[in-house]
């Protein structure tokens, strides 16, 4: 039996979707989600359910039991996010998990001056945790979803003609968020990645100075690139009502990306999905061709 945690969530949803596609039986698959009303998709689709909740450990034994492989989703409550984790990777062992499948992050700086360290840091504890927990495990370390892309550089970027971001001149290896979410579909339906740990990476990085280059390709329009200071930056976001959480979510990850976190090149994405992942510049291309 493979269970997918935040069932409900982007990433959830495409890896249940390529499970699906990769003829996976529907009956042997469970979707843990938080309420009854999240139920009625899945079960449409033949698709058990379990409910419980990162916080409540009991649920969390409840829904593992009888689990081969799990799909391991970090929470998104940066506050509560390790206490929460911690309990995932315990009610696991308690129940009898095979194989958990933990969704992690790319980086370099594993120390407390890296810009990232409010995420990083629940993150490289799980991992550790998980580790030393006895269980099988596969680590994925995400690259910056290519979806997110968009919002770094700017939803008026053709009307304003500037990417406007403090990631001076750092590289990012951008994937498509249901690219990864496949290929975590690939290792739940297979073997062999037994206590392995995979960067989830382009095959290539690309700058903001190349983004924009091809952003004017694709548009005819001339898109330059300015790096502000991070305080310039904040306070540019503040101004157009940005809330302040997403301005420091925002911010950290351009100073990361100035710092060359999200700089590194893999194939071992392409290597499970037995093809190149999508480039930025056929996404660059795609998005921005289609709004002139």
């Amino acid at each position: 039996m493979i269970l997918i945690t935040g069932a409900t969530g982007n990433f959830g949803q495409a890896t249940l979707s390529s499970l699906l596609k990769k003829g996976i039986p529907p009956n042997e698959i469970l979707a843990f989600v938080r309420n009854e009303a999240s139920t009625k998709e899945f079960k449409e689709l033949g698709i058990g359910t379990v409910q419980g909740d990162y916080d409540d450990y009991t649920s969390l034994t409840k829904a593992f039991a009888g689990v081969d492989k799990l799909l391991f989703i970090s929470g998104n409550d940066i506050a509560n996010r390790l206490q929460q984790h911690i309990n995932i990777i315990n009610a696991a062992k308690e129940a009898g998990v095979k194989h958990i499948v933990y969704t992690s992050f790319q980086r370099k700086n594993e120390t407390a001056s890296s810009p990232l360290w409010a995420v990083a840091h629940s993150h490289l504890e799980t991992e550790k945790a998980l580790k030393e927990s006895g269980l099988t495990y596969t680590i994925l370390k995400n690259n910056l979803y290519m979806d997110f892309l968009p919002g770094f550089i700017g939803e008026n970027v053709l009307e304003s003609q500037t990417i406007f971001v403090p990631a001076e001149q750092g590289k990012i290896s951008a994937v498509l968020r249901s690219e990864m979410a496949e290929a975590a579909a690939n290792i739940l339906s297979s073997n062999g990645h037994e206590n392995k740990e995979y960067d989830f990476t382009n095959t290539e990085a690309i700058s903001y100075n190349e983004i924009a280059t091809l952003i004017s390709k694709a548009t005819g329009k001339n898109i330059q690139y300015v790096s502000p200071s991070p305080e310039v930056y904040e306070k540019t976001l503040s101004s157009y009502g940005v809330p302040a959480e997403v301005v420091g979510i925002f911010t950290s990850f351009a100073v990361g990306q100035a710092q060359g976190e999200l700089d590194k090149v893999s194939t071992d994405l392409e290597n499970i999905l037995q093809r190149k992942p999508i480039s930025v510049q056929n996404f660059i291309e795609k998005t921005y061709a289609s709004r002139v």
